[in-house]
């Protein structure tokens, strides 16, 4: 059975930093990109980032390039999300997920995705 728990979410200054981790179960991880995504409510869920399985190659939304990094531990089947200089437009739920099928690239197209974890909440504030 696939699974992926995301961990790490939280209230946070803005300027501050978060480590977001999602550790996956049921497949093996080395085969699977992994995309993170987040969601605010009333609106779409956007993807944020992704890391391929092949090389490791990452891909970044434009509104977190320069400030997040993806990076994965195969060993111990996680992903993480490291999130600095948080803006309050960072606010959000934080979803990891990943396809049915291993793939060697990644991209931050929702339709790309089938299991997803249950999400993180993330909170730049005062």
């Amino acid at each position: 059975q696939v699974q992926l728990v995301e961990s790490g979410g939280g209230l946070v200054q803005p300027g501050g930093s978060l480590r977001l981790s999602c550790a996956t179960s049921g497949f093996t991880l080395d085969y699977y990109a992994i995309g993170w995504f987040r969601q605010v409510p009333g609106k779409e869920r956007e993807g944020v980032a992704c890391i391929s399985n092949s090389d490791g190659s990452k891909s970044y939304a434009e509104s977190v390039r320069g400030r997040f990094t993806v990076s994965r531990d195969n060993g111990k089947n996680t992903v993480y999300l490291q999130m600095n200089n948080l803006t309050p437009e960072d606010t959000g739920v934080y979803y990891c997920a990943t396809d049915k099928v291993p793939t060697p690239w990644c991209d931050v197209e929702l339709t790309h995705y089938y299991y997803w974890g249950q999400g993180a909440q993330v909170t730049v504030s005062l």
